[in-house]
């Protein structure tokens, strides 16, 4: 009898011990389920698109600013553009292009007003805002002179250069280029074209006087940086100075 009362504790032991394995082991086994998330995705909030620029008109004269009646050398002048989709507000660019400082006036509407000085040429473009995001487009860029007092020729618009590109790094066995720009004029009398060249930050030697926008065939020598301006000069003896231009030949960087 005790004998039998042994054996069957260690049965029932035996039994207890296979259950508790198997039921540690299934669920060892199982794998999780991925976690389910709750909730509608956030919404997708769109780019805005660019403006369209109205007033004050590219390569033009804008005789329509108000003179501040405390000082005759300034005139506020109102900007205009097409709104843009997608868009919340907008921020105009204004930069005096005979200094290169910039004026920044933010805006809700398609237009906004700015006190700047008379007989100076500008340059201007839109960036468009979105709220909840930070995506922004820019329209192009209008350049313009804005009326002075007893101007009757402006000076030309700075030179802008075409090629090579502005901070191009191009090949070190390139060992010439020609150099390109564009020019214009309110008064459309631009008479001639002055290129100063050179490896210094500001060039001062002159590489020729043209009526054309090109000058061909410029040596460069590989690993040199190249700076070039443009002085434009009209029939009535106004001139401008476009910025420094830069290019690089084969430098490693």
């Amino acid at each position: 009898m005790k004998l039998n009362t042994i054996r069957y504790i260690s049965i029932l032991t035996a039994v207890i011990f296979m259950v508790g394995c198997s039921s540690s082991s299934s669920g060892d086994d199982t794998p999780t389920p991925p976690p389910t998330g709750g909730g509608d995705d956030e919404p997708v909030i769109p780019a805005p698109s660019a403006a369209t620029l109205i007033f004050p008109e590219d390569n033009t004269e804008c005789n329509t600013g108000i003179v501040d009646v405390n000082d005759e050398n300034l005139s506020e002048v109102t900007f205009e553009w097409n709104a843009s989709q997608n868009t919340d507000r907008y921020t105009v660019t204004i930069t005096n292009l005979n200094t290169n400082s910039a004026t920044f006036v933010n805006s809700d509407t398609n237009e906004a007003t700015a006190t700047i000085q008379r007989g100076v040429p500008y340059s201007w473009f839109i960036t468009s805002r979105a709220d909840g995001t930070r995506d922004t487009a820019d329209s192009g860029t209008f350049r313009f002179y804005n009326e002075g007092p007893g101007v009757e020729n402006y000076a030309p618009f700075p030179a802008e250069a075409i090629a090579p590109a502005r901070g191009v790094n191009l090949p070190m066995s390139t060992t010439a280029v020609n150099l390109e720009w564009s020019g214009s004029d309110v008064d459309n009398d631009i008479a001639s074209y002055e290129v100063f060249f050179g490896t210094e930050a500001e060039p001062t030697t002159s590489i020729g006087s043209v009526t054309e926008t090109t000058i061909a065939d410029v040596t460069v020598v590989s690993g040199a940086t190249y700076y070039w301006i443009v002085v434009t000069t009209d029939s009535a003896g106004n001139t401008s100075t476009s910025e420094v231009f830069e290019f690089r030949i084969g430098v490693q960087v």
